[in-house]
């Protein structure tokens, strides 16, 4: 009979932002093939580790996260009526489950996928996030997860978390960074990431902004609008596969505080301008509070005047670099999966 030493690890990548599947591969390219990954879209992008591929379940073009049913229980987000999707995805991890026996299970993240791992006899580890998730259903997942996982250093975490949530997480910040990130400083460069999770930069704004710095060079990766004239120190890449390497050359960079760009500008210790983006939970506004008390980030609340950009390119190159290091991490998906291989091996 198998012991749990020969048993996968399973791990559900949630389909909707990019930062869930880095860092499950993060995660993974320590686990030597043991780790297992079920999710949507993921052909073509997980490279050597083994993949599920789950039916898509979002409902319509413009989707929020939300599933417009007008009743539903408090343990629950996601849960629409009459999604022939979801009864496929449900079905697939299940029978995965069945026949693979997993010694564990991640969500990162879903309150449902967690509540049917657990309901298939299976231990939970759940990921959580930054931001308030004090409601009924986030609670019910931390309680039935042995244990959670943060992508972030404790400093980061929301101070309204609760101590027995608190009690149960495992800090791993650095996922998928490594000590090497940093060091080949661009100083003209001002960078603007944009990552899939909300809605695309205004290239009009931006070119506005790059206009009244002519000596700057400003360099936008992600989504992003055209703009009705662009300057020639204006340069729109569109999506790029290896942001940290875009990252670890900008003087500085100015974008969002989603996880995933906040630990990669924190690892490369670059002067960082934080706008959070509205989400959920407060996920962003939270961090980016978290980023400002910890002295790590210059952080506004919108997109800036033309004539503030000077001053806060000036306050942000003056930060030291020293806080950034400090909450970055080093190897964090070694230290997660350590973690998960002691879980799931007892």
């Amino acid at each position: 009979m198998a012991t749990a030493t020969d048993r996968p690890i399973g791990y559900y990548v949630h389909h909707q932002g990019n930062g869930h599947l880095q860092r499950a591969l993060g995660i993974a390219a320590n686990s030597e093939g043991r780790i297992v990954l079920l999710g949507t879209g993921l052909a073509g992008l997980t490279g050597c580790v083994d993949y599920v591929e789950l039916p898509d379940d979002r409902t319509g073009t413009d989707f929020d996260g939300r599933d417009g049913a007008l009743t539903r229980p408090r343990a629950l987000h996601y849960a629409p009526l009459h999604c022939a999707a979801i009864r496929g995805r449900m079905a697939l991890i299940a029978n995965w489950i069945v026949v693979e026996r997993p010694a564990l299970f991640v969500v990162d993240v879903s309150v449902e996928i967690a509540m049917l791992v657990r309901l298939c006899s299976t231990p939970v580890v759940y990921v959580r996030l930054s931001g308030r998730r004090n409601d009924d259903a986030h609670l019910e997942a931390f309680r039935l997860a042995e244990a959670l996982l943060s992508p972030f250093d404790t400093r980061l975490d929301d101070p309204d978390v609760a101590d027995w949530v608190r009690a149960k997480t495992f800090f791993c910040p650095g996922i998928g960074m490594t000590s090497d990130a940093a060091g080949r400083l661009n100083g003209s460069t001002i960078l603007v990431v944009k990552g899939k999770g909300g809605k695309a930069a205004d290239g009009n704004a931006l070119a506005a902004a790059a206009e009244s710095l002519p000596a700057r060079k400003w360099r936008v990766i992600g989504p992003c609008t055209a703009p009705q004239h662009c300057p020639a120190n204006l340069e729109i890449v569109g999506w790029v596969n290896d942001p940290m390497a875009e990252i670890a050359e900008a003087g500085v960079v100015v974008g969002g505080a989603g996880d995933g760009l906040v630990s990669q500008v924190l690892s490369a210790a670059r002067p960082f301008i934080c706008i959070p983006e509205d989400r959920h939970y407060d996920e962003q506004r939270s961090k980016a509070a978290a980023l400002r008390r910890s002295g790590a980030a210059v952080v506004i609340e919108e997109w800036p005047a033309t004539q503030v950009w000077p001053m806060l390119l000036a306050l942000a190159e003056r930060r030291t670099v020293q806080n950034a290091k400090q909450l970055a991490g080093v190897d964090g998906g070694l230290r997660a999966y350590h973690a998960l291989r002691r879980l799931a091996d007892r």
